[in-house]
């Protein structure tokens, strides 16, 4: 009996090694992957909480600078830009043609009224005079000779030894030579005159500026310039006022008050002189809607100069003990303006006020703090309503270190009282969506 075949039965093929090693890698690869992820997540937050919470106090108080309400001056004053206009400028000319021998001034020079300035040639006018003055004797012995002639003719005719026509000529002649003596007589003075007009003599007080005309030359009467002499003391500027500011400027002026007038540099910050309120103009302008004043200055140190342009602070009235606080204290809402007041606390609060005028950096307060009070100068963008602060060192001088250094921090904290701040928008610091989040940290109080 035979046996039955062999049967084989399949066996599986053998798995490449290098496939499997490829598997190990990408399952190595995505768990680096996903390490490097959950790393970066968690330092990205470690760090945001790292600076924000210090940057914003959500652990803890704020650090402000702060300032004393206190009771000051406030003096109302308008500003205006002004033209240093002199009360005389004139344009000297000679008044007769001839030709110039001599200049007297120095350019630059300050002259009195009458003082020689430049001289022309007198002869030609000289010679003139001469020929009518010996005219004007001429004429005035013929006169002479008629006048004896016709009282004689008056005694002839009383005794009937002339006709009364040889008397009435010789009268008519008398009257002939007396209005040739006339004439005569005003063609001596108009020589005379002309000669005189050969010194050109200053017409006012004043600075003579630059020379126009050289020695030598021939100048043509009311045609030429020789100088040009401007008046310097006193000295006016004129400047304008908005009409809204004349009521209480010409009802000062009505009364006979002298305002007075500072005039300072383009900077604002160098007086150059000070004065006094001189008139007003009659009209107001009405593409502007201003009205012209002018002040008056002694100028005795020569300080202001025609045409210069200068700052002009007219001082209407001066209101006495008011409430002040900095400008940088202040700060803007939907519901007008509020500084934030510090309890004793060390908590902040809201405190609504109403502005009088401004000083400078000072701000009156008409209503809403009293004398004393404790406010926020620098850094109440980042606070709100009953917030925790941390007060600067009690060192000599701390809150006015605060308060200056809040002044200069404000970009808008200026003279004028430029402190006045508006809020932060979306995006910054004070803005649910900056930082400082849902705090809502320098948000105008709600009403």
């Amino acid at each position: 009996m035979s046996s039955p075949p062999p049967q084989f039965e399949p066996t599986a093929a053998p798995q490449s090694p290098r496939r499997g090693r490829s598997r190990r890698v990408l399952w190595i690869a995505a768990a680096v992957v996903l390490v490097a992820v959950v790393a970066t997540v968690i330092y990205l937050r470690h760090r945001s909480a790292t600076q924000v919470q210090p940057r914003f106090g959500r652990g803890g108080p704020l650090t402000v600078g702060v300032a004393q309400v206190g009771r000051s001056d406030v003096p109302i004053k308008v500003n205006a830009l002004g033209t240093v206009t002199p009360l005389a400028t004139v344009t000297v000319h000679p008044q007769v043609t001839g030709q110039l021998i001599r200049i007297a001034f120095t350019e630059g020079q300050i002259v009195k009224a009458g003082e020689l300035l430049a001289q022309i040639d007198p002869r030609p006018f000289q010679a003139v005079l001469d020929q009518t003055t010996g005219a004007l004797k001429r004429d005035q012995a013929q006169l002479a000779n008629a006048r004896i002639d016709l009282d004689r003719y008056k005694m002839l005719l009383a005794q009937n030894s002339v006709s009364e026509q040889q008397y009435a000529t010789q009268q008519a002649t008398v009257g002939q030579y007396e209005a040739t003596v006339a004439a005569d007589q005003g063609t001596v003075e108009s020589a005379q005159l002309n000669l005189g007009y050969c010194r050109i003599l200053s017409p006012v007080t004043g600075r003579v500026g630059l020379r126009q005309v050289d020695l030598g030359n021939l100048v043509q009467a009311n045609t030429s310039t020789v100088v040009v002499v401007t008046q310097m003391q006193p000295m006016s500027v004129l400047f304008p006022v908005p009409e809204d500011a004349l009521h209480a400027i010409l009802q000062r002026l009505n009364r006979g008050e002298k305002l007075p007038i500072d005039a300072f540099d383009r900077s604002l910050t160098n007086r150059i002189a000070s004065g006094v309120l001189a008139n007003a103009d009659n009209q107001i302008d009405p593409t502007t809607g201003t009205l012209k004043l002018r002040a008056m200055f002694d100028n005795r140190q020569l300080e202001l100069f025609p045409n210069q342009f200068v700052n002009v602070q007219l001082l209407l009235e001066t209101l006495r003990d008011q409430v002040t606080v900095p400008g940088a204290a202040m700060q803007s809402g939907s519901d007008g303006s509020f500084v934030y007041v510090v309890n004793s606390d060390s908590t902040v609060s809201v405190r609504q006020v109403k502005t009088g005028p401004t000083s400078g950096d000072l701000v009156a307060i008409e209503s809403g703090l009293q004398p004393g009070e404790t406010i926020v100068v620098d850094g109440a963008d980042q606070l709100r309503d009953g917030a925790h602060v941390l007060l600067p060192a009690a060192t000599p001088g701390g809150a006015a270190a605060g308060a200056a250094g809040g002044r200069q921090h404000r970009s808008g904290a200026g003279p004028g009282g430029g402190g006045m701040r508006r809020h932060n928008g979306t995006g910054g610091p004070g803005s649910p969506d900056g930082p400082g989040g849902a705090g809502g940290a320098g948000r105008p109080p709600a009403s």
